[in-house]
């Protein structure tokens, strides 16, 4: 199965066009229409998606008792 994707805008009249698409003529085709506000919802599942890492002293020793592989 292609996979299309293409963002537009709904004309004043309530429709969309979509053209030159990468398909045969006679192809069946499904089409899903999602709002662009769920793209926005989806990435505040994730706050820290981005934010930079920082390690608290990562070249010290670790102590043998906290490593859990070894109870």
């Amino acid at each position: 199965m292609k996979t299309y994707r293409v963002e537009t805008t709904v004309s004043n009249d309530g429709t969309l066009t979509i053209e030159a698409l990468p398909f045969q003529d006679g192809d069946k085709v499904e089409v899903i229409v999602r709002s662009g506000e769920e793209r926005q919802q989806r990435h505040e599942h994730y706050p820290l998606r981005g934010q930079p890492i920082r390690y608290a002293g990562p070249f010290e020793s670790v102590d043998e008792n906290e490593w859990s592989a070894l109870k």
